[in-house]
């Protein structure tokens, strides 16, 4: 019989090709042999990565020896480890591995069906490490407001600033993960462990909206620099909602709310089928994919709980002094947004220089409120890098040809994610007195359809959505597509697409 070490070189390196990320460390303890066909073998540990992980995209300069020792790494701490305490302290490391694993994440597989995200091994493995709530407490709950939830705060932490680094890492981490952590991992589901009234406490607070945050999610130091527990607290609130609402039940909002690291990386958006269509020549210089229908989320305060909650206290806190929380009851309105590119320019001396600035038009309809004079209007906005890379929105709201409302956003994942964006909303002429709060959009077609009006459109999608998805797995792609049996509707809920309704109503 013929040893393993007595092959020619290049069979015994196409069978290592294929063990385990793991065992990789220990193979070259085995024998001499073994040791050296291992060491510095930059084409066996390609060979092993590519076997179990995605294919990153072409310009990744991925070193891929270092990719798996750190992946292995990122299981030992978060699989191995058994307490919150023996992980919390690598959270840094944590990170980084995982922006890595999404930055290198897979951009031409099948799309994942009922989304418009392709499918992703590293995605897979991201989402079963992250579905422990050891995992989610040690590195996703990190944040100031989650801290202050747990009363692990001071008063002498308030005055933090700028934010801890632990603490953006978490935030950031939380809303790569996608899906809002309505309750502390590590507390029973109460009333006292809802995180929704720690979130409105940061998103409806007037002292966040400030000139050097221009507004918007954005740290209060004029960088443009991201501020991702601003971000978090946005996907929190409106994540309540919507799960509050039963929206969350419907694909169109599910695969975007509900399912972990759903297109959380760049250039993961992946049109359905029948809804894709050649771009123009315009649209072909366009990075960011704007040109489309984007289902779009507003939330807000009854404008007497706003004004209340920021200037009728007779104690107003000082400045880094989080308000008491606030749990009364919102507004939220569905928007569908159309909006087509039209003139793209070379970025400005304040803006990332990686990619051009794309200005585009549209109109935005409500789905569920067409009454309301601020309900439906034209829009207009820009799309651009920050100095730091990400991927920052600004849009306007146009009445009778006047701007009235303007929003300041970020997209999570990065440039033409499946994810959408996440930001305030705000008076344009910038009201010291408000109103503001959050809001969030995701695309869900490239078409902007000039006729035929919205329940065609809708319909469309949602039936496109809706195929066989009841009882939808995270990651399976339309090759593993299997006959489900369809999971029936909640008695007494239903969701009608009209022209300009969004109607949910009960048997009563």
């Amino acid at each position: 019989m013929v040893l393993l070490t007595e092959l020619p070189p290049e069979i015994v390196q196409h069978v290592l090709g294929y063990v385990d990320p793991p065992d990789l460390a220990w193979i070259p303890r085995i024998c001499k042999s073994f040791y050296h066909t291992v060491k510095g073998n930059k084409s066996l540990f390609r060979a092993v990565y590519l076997n179990n992980y995605d294919d990153p995209p072409s310009q990744s300069s991925l070193d891929w020896e270092q990719a798996i020792k750190d992946i292995v790494r990122l299981q030992i701490v978060c699989l191995r480890r058994d307490s919150v305490i023996a992980k919390k302290d690598e959270l840094p490391f944590v990170y980084d591995t995982v922006k890595s694993l999404l930055q290198n994440a897979a951009t031409d597989t099948e799309r994942v069906r009922s989304t418009t995200h392709p499918s992703s091994r590293n995605a897979e493995l991201l989402t079963y490490i992250f579905s422990d709530d050891l995992n989610q407490s040690a590195f996703l709950c990190r944040s100031f407001i989650y801290e202050r939830a747990r009363c692990a705060v001071t008063s002498d932490d308030y005055f933090d600033y700028p934010p801890r680094p632990d603490q953006q890492k978490s935030a950031h981490l939380h809303c790569l993960y996608g899906v809002p952590l309505l309750h502390l991992p590590d507390h029973r589901r109460t009333r006292r462990s809802k995180m929704s009234p720690y979130a409105c406490s940061k998103v409806y607070d007037l002292r966040q909206y400030t000139a050097n945050t221009k507004w918007g999610p954005f740290m209060d130091d004029d960088t443009d620099r991201v501020d991702w527990e601003k971000v978090e607290a946005i996907m929190i609130v409106i994540g309540a909602n919507l799960r509050k609402l039963n929206l969350t039940k419907f694909s169109v909002c599910r695969n975007f709310w509900e399912t972990p690291f759903a297109g959380t990386w760049p250039r993961s958006y992946k049109p359905l089928p029948v809804m894709a269509r050649e771009p123009d020549p315009l649209e072909l210089r366009d990075p960011y994919g704007v040109t489309g229908t984007w289902l779009r989320v507003v939330c807000f305060l009854d404008y007497t709980d706003f004004f209340a909650y920021n200037f009728t206290a007779e104690d107003q806190p000082p400045a880094h002094v989080p308000r008491p929380v606030i749990d009364v009851g919102e507004a939220t309105r569905l928007i569908l947004m159309k909006i087509r590119v039209t003139r793209v320019e070379p970025p400005g001396p304040d803006d990332g220089q990686d990619l051009p600035v794309v200005y585009f038009e549209g109109v935005s309809r409500s789905l569920d409120d067409s009454h309301d004079e601020n309900a439906n209007s034209d829009l207009r906005g820009s799309v651009r890098l920050t100095r730091e890379g990400e991927v920052r929105w600004t849009t306007f709201s146009i009445f009778s040809g006047v701007e009235r409302w303007r929003s300041e956003s970020v997209q999570v994942g990065g440039v033409n994610s499946a994810k959408g964006v996440l930001g305030n909303w705000f008076d344009k002429d910038f009201d010291p007195r408000g109103p503001a709060g959050p809001t969030a959009f995701w695309k869900v077609s490239d078409w902007v359809t000039e006729s035929g009006g919205y329940r065609a459109l809708m319909q469309g999608i949602q039936d496109r959505l809706d195929e066989s998805a009841e009882d939808y797995i995270p990651g399976q792609s339309e090759e593993e597509e299997e006959e489900d049996e369809e999971e029936e509707d909640e008695p007494g809920l239903e969701l009608e697409i009209t022209g300009i309704h969004w109607v949910t109503w009960t048997d009563d």
